[in-house]
């Protein structure tokens, strides 16, 4: 199968403070690299048929350099529309129902998760498929869990798991949120309350970049060093 893949890379970055006065976070460099890049990696190791990433905060450069990737980009203005408005504005670039999405700041130290989701995509049972990540996997994170898991894999809101920025998700119940601006946590919830919003468990370290601490973090799991 062919997967549209959105990229989520609109966000101001403020925790990353001064590193993102002059640039959006995505283009902030990890192992010499803009940050995004690892993201497009992920994407392109996928028999991917589209990526489209979504630009807002300082977009201009981010955007030449997405270009020069081949990804497809949407810039919202005049304001954000966080992930679910953002993910819903960009469905006739994606071009499917069912796509994956990715957030662009998060370096993934195991197997692809892309390729790990779409192996454990049942889409007879399943209206989404989240990546978590085991607390202790979960390098530089700085808050609490997201997610408790059942035996059959199904998951509900609590301090258990965290979601790693990875996801399977359909999306014809977008339609039905009335506001512009909004989070996917509101599809989320619609589909938890169905017993149909799912998780996989990611096979290695995970590491959030969000913040200025996470880089050198994020450097040692691209090595493959202890942290």
């Amino acid at each position: 199968m062919r997967w549209p893949v959105m990229l989520f890379a609109a966000g101001f970055g403020a925790r990353m403070r001064h590193l993102t006065a002059d640039r959006p976070k995505p283009m902030v460099e990890v192992g010499g690299r803009p940050l995004i890049d690892y993201a497009v990696d992920l994407a392109r190791d996928l028999p991917a048929a589209t990526v489209v990433a979504n630009l807002h905060y300082k977009p201009d450069a981010l955007q030449q350099h997405l270009t020069a990737l081949d990804v497809q980009t949407i810039l919202e203005t005049p304001d954000i529309l966080e992930t679910g408005g953002g993910l819903r504005n960009a469905l006739p670039r994606l071009g499917a129902k069912t796509v994956m999405t990715l957030n662009t700041d998060a370096v993934w130290g195991g197997s692809n998760p892309l390729k790990q989701l779409s192996e454990q995509w049942k889409p007879d049972r399943m209206d989404g498929l989240l990546m978590c990540i085991p607390p202790d996997r979960a390098v530089g994170y700085q808050r609490g869990g997201n997610f408790l898991i059942d035996p059959r894999g199904r998951i509900t809101r609590g301090p258990g798991l965290i979601y790693g920025g990875a996801q399977i998700i359909k999306t014809d119940r977008l339609s039905e949120i009335q506001t512009q601006v909004f989070s996917l946590n509101v599809l989320w919830d619609m589909l938890i309350a169905e017993n149909s919003l799912y998780s996989a468990v990611y096979d290695g370290d995970w590491c959030d970049v969000g913040h200025p601490e996470g880089i050198p973090l994020a450097e040692a799991v691209i090595e493959g060093r202890n942290v």
